[in-house]
């Protein structure tokens, strides 16, 4: 007869069966070939005991504490404030312009939770490109461009539409900027749909094969109603359309623009678009053919926020985005790239980007990129050769864009499991090192999303305040929210320091 004294008794037999397993095995395990290992976790991470998580709660009472509203020195003013109006005592490194570092620094420890916000440079005259610019807005009502290129972090906006709300209230700007025709994902701010038979051709994450060209436009993709190959009759016309609806999560200035653009190209025959700003047609016409850019422009606001192209012809341009704007300010465009390791400019039409620069008045290209690269990276050659890689795509973003200051953000802690804990990636600040090196190197500025973070097994902490996705790779929108709110001000703060030299 079995009675309940004899299951406790098995459980403490089993129990200390394990423990002894877990004491005596190897620590690394047993590697039966090169793909499989066995592995017995350690009592003490069953327990939760000797724990490698970061306490980022200073830090995020510090990133809280940062005051971000828009205090701009104004140039007659002779005074050494910046945006930071409040003490952070030793949890906010006191240096308040841009950084000259050597190449091996390194500032985070296991014991030292320091927040280190500042934006890296080799010299103080990176970002004069876009502060000039910035400046002249005042006294020269134009549109500047600030290009946010990224992987899956900054799908949805994320980050760049805090940029976006604070850069547009301070500089003036209004409107989301350029958008997909097709995105992978919507954004809060703005919903496309699309009819049926539309088609999208990447390169962000390899060369699209269906396409005999590298002309993949501002975005690195594009879209079509009638793809390359359709077959059957090639004198029938078809019809298709594109709406696009704006929400009021982008803040009033992201509502208030004033036209429309449709960015296209490549037509072999003319396609009729017809515009509707809600449910009134508003314009009739024939796209052009040819051409390595086309821009047709529609104003809007007559207090609808759904927009409607409706197209019609026997084959489709490629159509490279859309874009709501206005004509003057500061205009911060989210091109999310899912899955891109960043290494693609040499896949795409130098000559048709550096077109599209020029035209878009593009003053900073912010990449952030590595996230997709590092779970691949095995040793410290491949994390070297991916950031040359990056070095190179520099290079040519420099050649097509050389009014443009770059700034590059690092990536961010990203977590592997190990036994029953979650641990930064063995080479993620090998990697992270590389690229801060070459993008120095390349006269960039960087920004270390990693050590603003927390830097070393920081990624759990925001993964069980809620701050980061249990994937322990992607922030959630409060996260990133949070990454923003440090990059803006370290950018702010930088830009007041630029105006102390005009004085």
């Amino acid at each position: 007869m079995h009675k309940p004294w004899h299951s406790l008794v098995f459980g403490i037999v089993i129990f200390l069966l394990l423990s002894v397993i877990g004491f005596t095995f190897p620590k690394n395990g047993f590697e039966i070939n090169k793909d499989l290992k066995f592995s017995f976790p350690k009592l003490s991470s069953l327990l939760g005991i000797n724990s490698e998580k970061k306490d980022i709660e200073k830090i995020l009472q510090a990133v809280d504490a940062i005051d971000t509203s828009f205090t701009i020195i104004e140039e007659e003013k002779k005074s050494n404030d910046t945006i930071e109006k409040i003490e952070m005592e030793d949890v906010i490194n006191d240096s308040n312009s841009i950084t000259k570092v050597p190449v091996s620094q390194i500032k985070n420890t296991d014991t030292d939770i320091t927040l280190i916000t500042n934006i890296q440079a080799r010299n103080k005259n990176v970002l004069k490109k876009f502060f000039t610019a910035l400046h002249e807005l005042k006294n020269n009502p134009k549109s500047i461009r600030i290009l946010h290129y990224g992987d899956s972090q900054i799908e949805g906006d994320r980050i760049t539409d805090y940029l976006r709300l604070k850069l547009q209230g301070q500089f003036g700007g209004n409107g989301p900027g350029l958008i997909s025709l097709m995105p992978i994902s919507n954004s809060l701010i703005n919903r496309v749909t699309t009819s049926d038979g539309w088609d999208r051709y990447n390169v962000f994450t390899g060369k699209d094969k269906r396409v005999p060209h590298g002309n993949y436009g501002i975005l690195a993709g594009f879209t079509r109603f009638i793809g390359y190959k359709r077959t059957g009759d090639t004198n029938s016309v078809l019809s298709s359309s594109v709406s696009i609806t704006t929400t009021k999560l982008g803040g009033e200035n992201a509502m208030t623009y004033k036209k429309l653009k449709l960015f296209y190209g490549a037509a072999k025959k003319r396609t009729w678009c017809e515009f509707y700003d809600g449910p009134a047609l508003m314009a009739a016409d024939s796209l052009d053919t040819g051409g390595l850019m086309r821009v047709k422009e529609y104003k809007v606001g007559n207090g609808s926020f759904t927009h409607t192209l409706k197209f019609r012809g026997k084959t489709s341009p490629d159509f490279y985005a859309l874009s709501l704007e206005s004509d003057n300010g500061v205009m911060v465009d989210n091109i999310a790239l899912r899955g891109s390791s960043g290494t693609f400019f040499h896949l795409t039409n130098n000559s048709q980007l550096k077109q599209f620069y020029e035209y878009l008045n593009v003053k900073l290209i912010i990449l952030q990129f590595g996230g997709n690269s590092l779970p691949a990276i095995e040793n410290d050659d491949m994390a070297v050769n991916y950031s040359n890689y990056i070095k190179y795509q520099i290079s040519l973003i420099k050649k097509m864009a050389p009014e443009a200051s770059i700034i590059f953000i690092g990536p961010s802690d990203m977590s592997i499991k190990n036994g029953t804990e979650y641990i930064t990636y063995p080479y993620l600040e090998t990697m992270r090192d590389a690229l801060r090196k070459v993008v120095l190197e390349s006269d960039c500025a960087f920004f270390d999303m990693y050590d603003c973070m927390g830097g070393k097994n920081s990624m759990p902490e925001w993964v069980e305040k809620k701050l980061a996705a249990t994937d322990y790779t992607h922030f959630s929108p409060q996260g990133a929210r949070k990454i923003a709110t440090l990059f803006y001000s370290e950018l702010i703060k930088e830009y007041n320091a630029y105006l102390k030299t005009r004085n």
